[in-house]
C-alpha cells in the first residue's frame, strides 16, 4: 500500500485543481515592475538574469559528459539551456505569442526531474516514460495557449515539489540526496513567492525586481540540484 501513496496523494492534488475549474492568468501578467534598459537591452534586469540557468546549464551538461546520467536529468539540464533563451527572449518584449518560449521549457525540466528522480526510486523507467512526460509537459503549455486554462501546467509545475520526496522517502534514498532536493523545492518555492510579490520588492529594495529575484533564486534551485549531480561523480 505504500507504494502506492506518491499516486494516490497526486491523483487526490489533480482532482482538487480540477474541481477547482478553470484558472486563468492574471489580466496584468505582462507588466513586470523592473523595465530599466542597460546597454541597450529592454527590461534588462528580467532578461540578464537569465544567465544564471545557462550557466548551470553549462556546468550540469559539462558533466553529462564525464558519466552516464539518467536521460530525465540530461532534459533538465537542456531545459536550463532552453530556459535561459526562451526566457530571455519573451522579457525582451513580453507577450503571450512569446511565453510560449519561456514555458515550454520549463515544463520539460518538470517532466525531466519527474523521469530522473523516478527512475532512481524505482530501479529505473520503462522506455515510454521520459517520451510520455515530455509529449504531457508540451502539451500542457499548447492547453493554456489554446484555452488560457493553466491547470495542466500548473499541475506539471506542482508535481515534482510532490513526488519527489515522497518517491525518496519511500526508497530511503541516501540523506544527502534527499536533503539537496529539499533545499532545492525550498528555494523554488521562495522564487515562486518573489514572482508574486514582483512590484512590491522593488519598491522596497530598488536594485532588482520580484521577478529578477526569482529568476535567481530559480537558477540556484537547479543549481543546487546540479550540485547534488557533481557530487554523485
Amino acid at each position: 500500500m505504500k507504494r502506492w501513496l506518491p499516486t494516490i496523494v497526486f491523483v487526490a492534488a489533480v482532482a482538487g485543481v480540477l474541481a477547482a475549474g478553470p484558472v486563468a492568468q492574471w489580466i496584468d501578467y505582462h507588466r513586470f515592475a523592473d523595465t530599466r534598459p542597460l546597454a541597450g537591452i529592454a527590461n534588462a534586469g528580467d532578461v540578464l538574469s537569465n544567465i544564471a540557468f545557462a550557466l548551470v546549464a553549462a556546468w550540469g551538461l559539462a558533466l553529462s559528459r564525464k558519466r552516464a546520467l539518467e536521460p530525465g536529468y540530461r532534459l533538465f539540464l537542456v531545459s536550463l539551456a532552453l530556459t535561459a533563451v526562451g526566457s530571455a527572449w519573451y522579457h525582451l518584449a513580453p507577450d503571450d505569442e512569446r511565453l510560449v518560449f519561456d514555458r515550454v521549457p520549463i515544463a520539460l525540466g518538470c517532466a525531466g526531474l519527474l523521469a530522473g528522480v523516478r527512475a532512481e526510486t524505482h530501479g529505473g523507467n520503462p522506455r515510454w516514460v521520459l517520451p510520455a512526460l515530455a509529449v504531457v509537459a508540451i502539451a500542457s503549455v499548447l492547453w493554456w495557449w489554446a484555452t488560457r486554462d493553466l491547470r495542466p501546467y500548473l499541475v506539471l509545475q506542482g508535481a515534482p515539489l510532490l513526488m519527489i520526496p515522497l518517491w525518496q522517502a519511500l526508497a530511503a534514498s541516501p540523506k544527502r540526496e534527499r536533503i539537496g532536493f529539499a533545499l532545492a523545492i525550498a528555494i523554488y518555492i521562495l522564487a515562486k513567492v518573489a514572482e508574486l510579490r514582483d512590484h512590491a520588492l522593488f519598491e522596497a529594495i530598488g536594485v532588482m525586481s520580484g521577478h529578477t529575484l526569482k529568476h535567481l533564486l530559480a537558477a540556484v534551485a537547479a543549481g543546487v540540484i546540479t550540485a547534488t549531480l557533481v557530487r554523485r561523480a
